[in-house]
Formats: structure tokens, C-alpha cells, sequence
């Protein structure tokens, strides 16, 4: 990683945090997941047990999207809806907002963080507002002071994973947004792509898709050993036969992997989240209220159905699905099965804890 530039201040307060006693995750009931919720007209950050029970639930200033939790630290970030210019560092014992980031001037989060694997780096999806242009901002976190940024290599990046090796993924949309009201701007010349930057930020290459693909905006991404999948939303003729699911093993050319075509129509172009476990490989699609299975090499198994289905993760059963009625589903093969139901609408993701 690019090295660490702290002023005196930062760096006293840095030792000191460094001294004092911080919560563990098993402090807070070990949860397997975070999640954003909408509560009435509050917003939340929940952390879930495997099988579903809510053991906190903390306060937002507005809708959440995504969240990356420290790899040892009872602490979460909680990441506006794109294009936002919050992001929330939570103690999650005590549900105190510790620091909060505000990304440079003409900046806007873009609703995905990721943690180094030490926790010493805190990685942030963003754009520069006019254009859209990608960059990665880099934040200490001893005292979340922004360090660094990369460049991402495209526009309007959106996910981001770190692979075993150091090496960052970055899901880059390729579509530019209105600063002010999200609207898109440029459909027609839209040109998604994945990015693997190297551990100082150099980027190591680049996938695209063929161009006349190049409406799927490459969204998520979810790691399979070495290889990358990714999830993607099709800005075309939602009536249209398209792959959402795509996997890439860098040195080698992206491969799409189609579905069954009345399952495809199903999920109406639209894969809103992603996430592997014990075989299977799952995309979800709120618009189409469906979850499509395939094995771990992007052939499709089945299409399971239930409104407003979202986010998806592995934990440690398996994978788990959210949707906006508030229920919990463990997944399998054979179906949907409820877990846990709460009073609130789960957003966009679910985002699982390796600690």
C-alpha cells in the first residue's frame, strides 16, 4: 500500500487511540453481517447473527448503501447511496459515530469501502462529481485521515474487493452521473470495465466487455479464489436476452455467462447483488424480484422468486438473502427459506464479516 502521510497531530492521536482498550466483534455478539434498513422514517446499520437476529442497530443521517467492517475493530463504516458525501466510521458497542469522512472538495463517495487486511487502510469507491472520473481515496485508520488516492481506470466506479494477494478489484460502471440528481448522462457512450491495481495503486490491467455489451455496467463483485465475479445491469432494452453475470481471471479475456432466457427476462437486466458460497454462485434482482443460482464456473442451475430480493452474502451456513419486506433467507438450491423477519426494509446489500 502507498505509504502513510500523518501530520504530528494525527500521529499523536494515532498513539494514543493505539493505548486505550477497543471492542472486539465478539464484544458485540460476533455478527455475521451489517446491513443497511430503512425503520419507518429512520434509517439504520444493523449487524446480523448467521441466522438472522438483529444484535444492534444503529442511527443514520440518511439512507445507507454499503458498509465495510474493520477486519478486528467492532467498528463499521456505513456508506451513503451513491453519489453521497458521508461516511460514517461507528463504534458499534457503544453505536457512537467515532469520525465522520467527507471526501475533498468536487469529490462523492460512491457508495463501497474496503479494509486492508491489517485494518491500518481504509479504501473508498469514489468520482470526481464533474465527469465522473474514478479515484480510490486512502484513509489511515487510526484517525481515518485521508493519506492517498488512486486512480480507478474508468468512470463511475461503484464496488470494490481486495484479493488475497494485496491487489484491489474495482467495478467500474462506466457511466457518468448528474452530480446533483443522478440522472445519466452518457448512455450511448458508456464503457464499463474491471480494474486490478496493484498493491501501490499502479493499475496491472484492465477487462472490458465486447462492445456491443458495453450498456451492462459492471455494478459488483464478488471473489472466487483468483477469480473475480461480477454482476452487472444491463442500461438497454430491459426486454433484451442479456447476460448479468460475468467472471474474469486476470491474463485472461472476461467470459459472460448466459441464463435461461425466461430467466433472464425475469430478472429484468437488473443483478442488484452478489455473493458466492459452498458451490454456488448467487445474483439477485430487486426489479425482478428474483435470485438466480449458478455453479462457481457461471453455469445456471435454478431462479428462485420473492419480491424486492436484494442483498445477498456467504456466512457461515451458507448464503443468506435480504429483501425490502424485512425478511431473512437462507439459500440453497431447493429454495428460499426464512430465517428472521424485522419491521424495517433491508437496502441495497449484505454485507458479510470475515473476522
Amino acid at each position: 500500500m502507498a505509504p502513510l502521510k500523518t501530520g504530528r497531530r494525527a500521529f499523536l492521536a494515532g498513539m494514543i487511540a493505539a493505548t486505550l482498550p477497543r471492542a472486539s466483534w465478539a464484544d458485540v455478539g460476533a455478527p455475521a453481517f451489517l446491513a443497511a434498513a430503512k425503520a419507518g422514517t429512520e434509517y439504520e446499520l444493523h449487524g446480523l447473527s448467521a441466522t438472522g437476529d438483529s444484535l444492534f442497530a444503529l442511527p443514520l443521517p440518511a439512507r445507507g448503501h454499503a458498509a465495510a467492517a474493520h477486519p478486528t475493530r467492532a467498528e463499521a463504516v456505513a456508506f451513503a447511496r451513491r453519489p453521497g458525501t458521508y461516511a460514517l466510521v461507528i463504534t458499534c458497542l457503544t453505536g457512537r459515530i467515532s469520525h465522520r469522512l467527507t471526501p475533498p472538495e468536487g469529490r462523492q463517495f460512491n457508495g463501497h469501502g474496503a479494509y486492508s487486511a491489517d485494518g491500518a487502510l481504509l479504501m473508498t469507491s469514489e468520482v470526481i462529481a464533474d465527469g465522473s472520473a474514478g479515484r480510490i481515496g486512502l484513509w489511515e485508520t487510526e484517525t481515518y485521515t485521508r493519506v492517498n488516492e488512486w486512480q480507478t481506470g474508468g468512470i463511475g466506479p461503484h464496488d470494490l474487493k481486495l484479493r488475497p494477494d494485496g491487489r484491489l478489484i474495482v467495478a467500474n460502471g462506466g457511466i457518468q452521473t448528474d452530480p446533483s440528481d443522478r440522472s445519466k448522462l452518457n448512455l450511448d457512450t458508456m464503457r464499463p470495465n474491471l480494474a486490478l491495481l496493484s498493491t501501490t495503486g499502479e493499475i496491472d490491467e484492465i477487462a472490458e466487455l465486447p462492445k456491443d455489451l458495453w450498456p451492462n455496467s459492471i455494478r459488483h463483485l464478488a471473489l472466487i479464489g483468483n477469480q473475480i465475479a461480477f454482476a452487472m445491469q444491463w442500461e438497454g432494452d430491459r426486454s433484451e436476452d442479456v447476460p448479468q453475470l460475468g467472471l474474469w481471471q486476470p491474463g485472461q479475456p472476461a467470459r459472460l455467462c448466459p441464463t435461461d432466457p425466461i430467466d433472464a427476462l425475469t430478472m429484468k437486466g437488473y443483478a442488484g447483488s452478489i455473493a458466492s458460497a459452498d458451490g454456488l454462485l448467487a445474483l439477485t434482482s430487486a426489479p425482478g424480484g428474483a435470485l438466480a443460482l449458478f455453479t462457481t464456473d457461471g453455469t445456471p442451475i435454478t431462479l428462485h422468486r420473492s419480491p424486492d430480493l436484494s442483498g445477498v452474502a456467504a456466512g457461515p451456513g451458507g448464503l443468506v438473502a435480504t429483501d425490502g419486506t424485512g425478511t431473512i433467507w437462507a439459500v440453497n438450491r431447493d429454495g428460499l427459506r426464512p430465517l428472521a423477519r424485522h419491521p424495517v426494509a433491508w437496502d441495497n446489500h449484505l454485507i458479510a464479516l470475515r473476522a
